[in-house]
């Protein structure tokens, strides 16, 4: 496919900005750093030199989708608009599957991109990581809510060991191409493996 010869719609810097990134991301995540401007233009329908209005090179847009992905703010609001309502086992499964997208997203650019750690917070990260995982921690323990008083332990040992299993569930390596679905996770957190014992079976 040709690059458009027509002229851009007229955008402000920051949303041309933002349509660019939008439309570079599968691509980054499709190509990792081989992703070329023509590409990213044709899939944003531009010309290629709109790209350097707002970006000094093609590096600076797969830094931008980097940001992008590991940007923690859009994931907190979805487990914030988690509704409060739905029974506890359904709340962390919901929180579960918006979790498992996140890190989904994450694997796959570390992937594409050859990487084997995250970006370090200085370069591309919006957040050190310890106050992205405490964020996560905290709103994982802020669904349990008035539930808690059914847990063995505290609501945020729940979100730390939560946040294990979706971890280890959802990396394609640990899960040996196996990965865990939310139910599973949530049953496993909940309910554990063991089959259920009976009182005489305690007894004995």
């Amino acid at each position: 496919m040709a690059p458009s010869n027509r002229r851009a719609p007229r955008m402000a810097p920051a949303e041309r900005r933002t349509a660019i990134i939008d439309a570079a991301r599968p691509l980054v995540m499709r190509h990792g750093s081989g992703v070329t401007t023509r590409q990213i233009a044709e899939a944003a329908g531009i010309a290629e030199g709109t790209i350097f209005r707002v970006f000094p090179d093609k590096d600076s847009v797969v830094q931008a989708v980097v940001t992008e992905v590991f940007d923690p703010d859009p994931t907190l609001r979805e487990l914030a608009a988690v509704d409060r309502g739905l029974p506890l086992r359904e709340r962390l499964t919901r929180a579960t599957e918006v979790l498992q997208d996140r890190l989904s997203q994450v694997f796959g650019l570390l992937d594409a991109l050859g990487w084997i750690r995250p970006p370090e917070p200085e370069e591309q990260r919006p957040q050190p990581p310890q106050a992205i995982n405490d964020a996560f921690r905290a709103a994982i323990a802020d669904l349990v809510g008035p539930d808690e008083s059914r847990l063995r332990v505290p609501a945020a040992e729940l979100a730390h060991v939560l946040r294990l299993l979706i971890f280890s569930g959802t990396h394609p390596m640990i899960s040996d191409g196996r990965p865990l679905n939310p139910e599973q996770i949530v049953a496993i957190l909940l309910d554990g493996l063991a089959v259920p014992t009976t009182n005489e079976d305690r007894a004995c």
